[in-house]
């Protein structure tokens, strides 16, 4: 069963400039790690742009956990800190109810 880990942030006024920059290099980093299926990422759509989320989905939750206590990814979550505040980490699963996605149409 896949799991889906999401990551919101809010961008530190102080960093903006260097934000940027910093989040592609850390995006390159954690996709290096071996495990994540899927990647994306969403900024709020109305209003001031500094708050940030992204989702990584797993094949499961071992894969998950493989990738969330390499080093790497510890490191690039540990640096995130520098750049953002109000940090939220959350795993989730697939809904037993429903499992799989429902496409209207």
């Amino acid at each position: 069963m896949s799991v889906i880990y999401i990551v919101k942030w809010t961008i530190r006024p102080e960093k903006a400039e260097e934000y940027p920059s910093w989040v592609q290099n850390a995006i390159s980093k954690v996709l290096s790690v071996p495990g994540v299926k899927e990647f994306r990422a969403y900024r709020i759509a109305a209003g001031a742009h500094n708050q940030a989320s992204s989702t990584y989905e797993f094949e499961n939750m071992e894969s998950w956990a493989s990738w969330y206590s390499n080093e790497v990814t510890q490191k690039a979550l540990e640096e995130l800190h520098n750049y953002a505040s109000h940090i939220t980490m959350e795993l989730w699963s697939p809904s037993p109810l429903i499992p799989e996605p429902i496409r209207p149409g």
